[in-house]
């Protein structure tokens, strides 16, 4: 109908700019029989004083004669004109307003007659479908009431609670750390910052675990030194990464300690190659690097077993948490914010099994790796059980019931990489995957 308006319009506009052009036409038409009598008038007025004039001569009277008939000829066409352009715009202005004009006002009024039955329709239909549903609202309604009489606040606090609590003990008194004496320190036990599990926690220069404030603002992750931000199976090959990375550079001073030794025995059987002494800063400071790089490989090396015991022990609890599926989540699965242990989380609900002890420490993820390893083709697909929201760093988002590529399977952290058919690629829980391998 607004397309059917909008035609009526136009069509209006036309025969409205026809006529205004026939207007223009006859007033072009009545000016020019206004000029050509004044001109005809004027000529012939010339051509009278020339005839009473005695001294103008029979060939000047002669001329002004046929100049004021040429005229008044002139004047003759354009009144004829004149009048044939208004007998037209009349006929026109006529047709305009007894036949085109009613025409399109018809046409406007049968169209919004139109509109009117089809919305009158409309608020029939609109009306008779509130009263269907309208029972199903007072029902609604009626239930919320119940619900809203029957709340119980201490309930429901509880229930928040049991979901909510974080399971860390009670921070013991921070022990007095002598740093005038040259001696091993230990760390309360029962200290925030402190593994739970009562093994020696390594440290280098500078480090020191940040504590767990229970009213501060949400704590970012920490890039340590010792990758434990990051999952156990991608810990593990960082680590392995470091490790062999000082390995090379702890050869490459070596070998360049073994050359600067033959160099300086060079020089001390030719006197005349160079001053042997001049090489002994140089063979100190390698020696000073070899040191440094011999304690990083040891530290590395305790890491890196600390790591690969702590992915066993995983994959341990996972093999014993996959040999029943797990239940469906009363509500949406935790996403990546949540600091409990999300790979546990549904073992530790079904079961009385105590959590893990690094959950103590620290949260199964806090924050992925963004380099994957490059995978030349999918192992196998899977089928999104649960919707899961890939909020952190390295995890990527799925919805329930979509199918995905399984570029790597589950390492025992409890987290799976896959593949999007429209592109991206991370960690989702094992739990909410069905995995089948090509």
């Amino acid at each position: 109908m607004k397309q059917e308006r909008k035609m009526h319009f136009q069509e209006g506009r036309r025969a409205q700019q026809q006529l205004e052009s026939g207007f223009k036409q006859l007033e072009n038409s009545k000016r020019k029989f206004e000029r050509d009598c004044r001109e005809a008038e004027k000529a012939a007025q010339t051509a009278e004083r020339l005839d009473q004039d005695i001294n103008a001569t029979k060939a000047d009277v002669e001329k002004a004669k046929q100049q004021a008939h040429l005229r008044s000829h002139m004047a003759e066409e354009s009144k004829n004109e004149y009048a044939a352009q208004l007998q037209r715009f009349n006929r026109d202005q006529a047709h305009f307003y007894f036949s085109q004009m009613p025409q399109i006002f018809d046409k406007l009024q049968d169209m919004d007659e139109r509109r009117a039955t089809h919305l009158g329709a409309g608020y029939g239909l609109l009306s008779e479908a509130e009263l269907q549903v309208l029972p199903i609202i007072t029902k609604c309604l009626e239930g919320m009431k119940v619900a809203a009489a029957a709340v119980d606040s201490k309930n429901d606090s509880q229930v928040l609670i049991e979901l909510n609590k974080s399971g860390f003990a009670r921070p013991g008194d921070v022990e007095f750390e002598d740093f005038s004496q040259p001696m091993n320190r230990a760390h309360s036990d029962s200290s925030l910052g402190t593994p739970s599990d009562g093994r020696p926690e390594l440290r280098g220069p500078g480090r020191s675990r940040a504590k767990r404030w229970p009213f501060g603002k949400k704590n970012k992750t920490v890039v340590t030194e010792d990758f434990s931000h990051l999952l156990p199976e991608l810990q593990r090959k960082r680590l392995q990464q470091q490790l062999e990375e000082h390995n090379r550079e702890l050869q490459k001073e070596i070998d360049q300690r073994e050359a600067l030794k033959k160099m300086k025995d060079v020089y001390e059987k030719t006197p005349q190659m160079g001053d042997p002494t001049s090489l002994e800063p140089q063979i100190a400071e390698t020696l000073n690097n070899i040191e440094r790089l011999k304690l990083e490989v040891q530290k590395y090396e305790a890491w890196l077993a600390e790591a690969e015991s702590r992915v066993l022990s995983n994959r341990g609890d996972s093999l014993n948490r996959h040999t029943r599926p797990p239940d469906p989540p009363a509500s949406a699965p935790p996403d990546s914010s949540s600091s409990s242990n999300s790979g546990s989380q549904e073992n530790k609900e079904s079961s009385e099994e105590p959590p893990l002890e690094e959950g103590q420490d620290t949260p199964i993820y806090t924050e992925f790796d963004e380099d994957f390893e490059e995978s030349a083709s999918p192992i196998g697909h899977c089928v999104a059980i649960y919707h899961f929201e890939g909020s952190s760093e390295g995890t990527i988002s799925m919805a329930e019931g979509e199918d995905l590529s399984l570029m790597e399977e589950d390492k025992g952290d409890g987290w799976t990489r896959v593949r999007r058919k429209q592109g991206g690629e991370g960690y989702v829980p094992t739990s909410y995957l069905r995995v089948t391998l090509n």
